[in-house]
């Protein structure tokens, strides 16, 4: 279900089954002269596309997010197509987003990204900016409905029990990387390289031109000339698994 075409009836009757909302998130991003600029998106919201046809009843997609913190690490922006937009800016914008989906009555909401997260636990400038705007949601969220003082009352004193067993309000808002260590472990995770380039041949192959593979300098694309939509379809599959878990689909 696509958010931005739901009636509200629609939305209430996925408030009351407490269906999982996704946030795809990515930027813009020099990847190579073979693959389009978009590659950390375009992976998120592909694979999207193939979870919504699995299961059109069980997940919400919202408008992706697609003006992350790409820095200009890879490559300095004239002419590559990087763009960036300073972290700082981005994570009051997402806490008032993510509030308004909790003040809708969501409570199952999920950020989805593919970019710099190899270190996801640690952390990188686009998803820390989400992660920390999801917490700080929740938090405002709460004091507004229960009160300041809200945790330490004595009808929380099962906080933890109910913790343990799924239902803690910093639940409400998660965000998570496309690609876990457990998928890093079996498929290549790099950037603009085999496995990516894979990735959008078996999402995007619109957005991917092998023939210019050649024009590449970089040492980061150098294994491109591997990459087969087959082996990305095996990533795809393994994403996929991992995006049931989480979302519960």
């Amino acid at each position: 279900m696509r958010f931005e075409l739901m009636r509200p009836h629609q939305i209430r009757d996925a408030i009351a089954r407490d269906v999982a909302v996704v946030l795809p998130i990515g930027v813009m991003e020099y990847h190579g002269e073979h693959m389009g600029v978009g590659m950390d998106l375009l992976a998120v919201t592909r694979v999207l596309d193939r979870l919504e046809a699995e299961a059109p009843d069980k997940i919400v997609i919202l408008p992706p997010f697609a003006y992350g913190a790409a820095s200009y690490a890879v490559a300095a922006p004239e002419g590559s197509g990087t763009l960036h937009v300073d972290a700082g800016r981005i994570a009051p914008m997402a806490q008032d987003m993510f509030l308004g989906l909790l003040r809708i009555g969501f409570r199952n909401i999920h950020g989805l990204i593919h970019h710099q997260t190899e270190n996801f636990a640690a952390g990188m400038p686009t998803d820390l900016a989400f992660r920390f705007a999801g917490r700080q949601a929740v938090f405002q969220c709460l004091e507004s409905e229960r009160g300041e003082g809200w945790w330490g009352r004595n009808d929380m004193q099962d906080y933890y029990a109910r913790q343990s067993a799924g239902s803690d309000p910093f639940n409400w808002v998660r965000v998570h990387p496309l690609m876990t260590p457990e998928i890093t472990a079996i498929y290549p995770f790099d950037h603009a390289g085999v496995g990516e380039t894979s990735l959008m041949l078996a999402l995007a192959p619109d957005v991917v031109e092998m023939d210019r593979l050649a024009a590449n300098t970089a040492w980061y694309t150098a294994s491109a000339v591997e990459a087969t939509a087959e082996l990305g379809e095996r990533g795809v599959a393994a994403i996929l698994a991992h995006l049931r878990r989480v979302l519960g689909v």
